[in-house]
Order: structure tokens, then sequence, then C-alpha cells
């Protein structure tokens, strides 16, 4: 292969810089997970919380830019099983709107969306695996 076509495979890939970078980074494992919890976010968490993230407006708070988020990760696998009511502050911003417990998700399933949001937009926090997921589950009532 020429320089020239191998700067352009390079340059030219259909996915976003980030998600290729993530994905050719993990294990075939991290691969799965990624990739099927980026398919569960959009089943169960985009409508809300935006494909991009960004959350919608003063009703649903962002995920891609998220004090949150980036200082409660049990806290935020506890709210995708069980949900929450009552106010969550994020980036300063005050947020109210319930949102509704998903307890049909699996621990697995709520691995692998906390993988996608943990390696999405510009996280680069690695493989959160399902042993760790049940652990924290098991423990919710004490994080609230």
């Amino acid at each position: 292969m020429t320089w020239a076509a191998c700067l352009c495979w390079f340059g030219c890939s259909s996915k976003p810089a980030e998600t290729t970078d993530v994905m050719a980074e993990g294990s075939p494992k991290f691969q799965q997970y990624y990739v099927h919890g980026k398919e569960l976010y959009t089943t169960y968490c985009s409508n809300c919380h935006q494909q991009s993230g960004t959350g919608l407006g003063r009703l649903y708070p962002p995920l891609n830019v998220s004090d949150y988020v980036d200082a409660n990760q049990s806290a935020v696998l506890c709210l995708m099983r069980n949900g929450k009511e009552g106010e969550l502050t994020v980036n300063g911003k005050s947020f109210n709107k319930k949102m509704p417990a998903i307890p049909a998700l699996t621990d697995i399933e709520i691995a692998e969306i906390a993988t996608y949001i943990y390696n999405s937009w510009g996280r680069t926090k690695g493989i959160v695996e399902v042993q760790q997921v049940s652990r924290v589950l098991a423990s919710c009532d004490t994080l609230r």
C-alpha cells in the first residue's frame, strides 16, 4: 500500500475518531461491552439524555460533560436500575425531573451501558466489569 493510500485509508474512516480510538485500544471483551452498551444507551437513555449525551435543557442533565457522572460512578449504576426522584445537581445546575427505573436491565447490560458512557465524549475509563456492577447494585440502598 502506498503512503498516500495508507493516509487516505486511515484518515477517511466513516467512524468518528473518538469511537475508532477507543475501539482500537480495547480488548474484544471491551469492544463487545462498548458496542452493545451504545445500542442499549440508544434504546434506554438517549430519548432523554440525547444521543450526544448533552441532555435536554433544564429537564434532563447532560452525561457527556458531567461532574456528577465523573464523580459518582456507583450512584450512576444505581440510577440505571432504580431510577431517581428528587433534585440532582449536575455542573452546578439543578435538575428535578424523575428518572424512571429500568429494573429489567441485567447487571451485564448496566455494565455495558456504563462502559459506553465512561468511554465516550472524551472519557477513557476502560471496561466496567459486571462483577463490579453486581457488587454496587447489591448496595444501592446504602448509596441513597
